[in-house]
């Protein structure tokens, strides 16, 4: 059984959301008060998610972040103040220690799913490991990445789904590799908001299509996702970072709805 705070993996039904990257306090603070004011309304398990550094942007001109020490700073003000387990992206193997001196959940990016001395680090941390599958990657692949992990004793290990590289500057998503995971003995997340993600798709930067992540949501949640991975913010379109895929956040509340409807009526 993987613990997350009073998160039973794999039993209770949760969400990680978020923006993408931590943008400072002020807008931080604002997704985290809308997200526990959700949780205790809608009686729902949330996980809090911002990166400190997005290592992996399209542009040398991009935003990248506050960086290790602001960001753990601000993570931590965020689990003070609203009481949100937390999750983060390490890149680096020297970050996961100190990373998981404040969050609940590692999270390993996409694109560095198969690093062996990233998983190894995050590994001897002992603390739940998210791991998300590269786009290139099928699904039975996770198994290689997960005895990475387990090497070290943890395990502790959560796969998410966030689409395959289908073509160029597009992802396509197949419902089928979540009980694929799911019967190799990890929970799975489905990543909605990413899954529609049009990778390098505007030049210098990624494009995407929000409108179509609920859906991606509902349907791996019918397919028996453990948990629904999206990321929100107050005003997408001035987001600076993945803005043309993140949910806005005042419309999070319908969308959640909808899942645990689908979730209510699977389980």
């Amino acid at each position: 059984m993987i613990k997350i705070n009073d998160i039973k993996v794999g039993e209770d039904f949760f969400f990680i959301l978020g923006p993408c990257v931590i943008e400072g306090e002020d807008v931080v603070f604002k997704i985290a008060e809308e997200l526990k004011s959700l949780s205790d309304k809608l009686k729902i398990k949330i996980i809090f998610k911002a990166s400190f550094d997005k290592a992996n942007r399209s542009s040398i001109s991009s935003y990248r972040g506050p960086g290790l020490e602001k960001g753990l700073e601000i993570l931590k003000k965020v689990k003070e103040n609203f009481e949100l387990p937390l999750t983060t992206d390490i890149h680096l193997p020297e970050q996961a220690q100190p990373v998981s001196e404040i969050v609940d959940l590692l999270q390993v990016p996409a694109f560095l799913s198969r690093q062996t001395d990233l998983l190894i680090a995050a590994g001897k941390t002992g603390k739940p490991v998210n791991v998300k599958k590269a786009q290139f990657l099928a699904p039975w692949d996770v198994v290689n990445i997960a005895e990475k992990i387990k090497s070290t004793g943890n395990e502790k290990i959560i796969f998410t789904e966030r689409g395959s590289s289908f073509g160029y500057n597009n992802l396509v998503v197949d419902m089928t590799s979540i009980p694929i995971m799911k019967s190799k003995g990890y929970p799975v997340v489905i990543d909605a908001t990413h899954s529609v993600q049009k990778p390098g798709g505007l030049g210098n930067k990624s494009g995407g299509n929000r409108e179509l992540a609920p859906y991606i949501a509902k349907a791996g949640v019918a397919v028996g996702a453990d948990a629904v991975f999206m990321e929100v913010h107050p005003d997408p379109d001035n987001a600076l970072s993945d803005g043309p895929n993140s949910i806005k956040l005042s419309e999070l509340e319908i969308i959640l709805k909808e899942i645990l409807k689908i979730r209510e009526a699977v389980s």
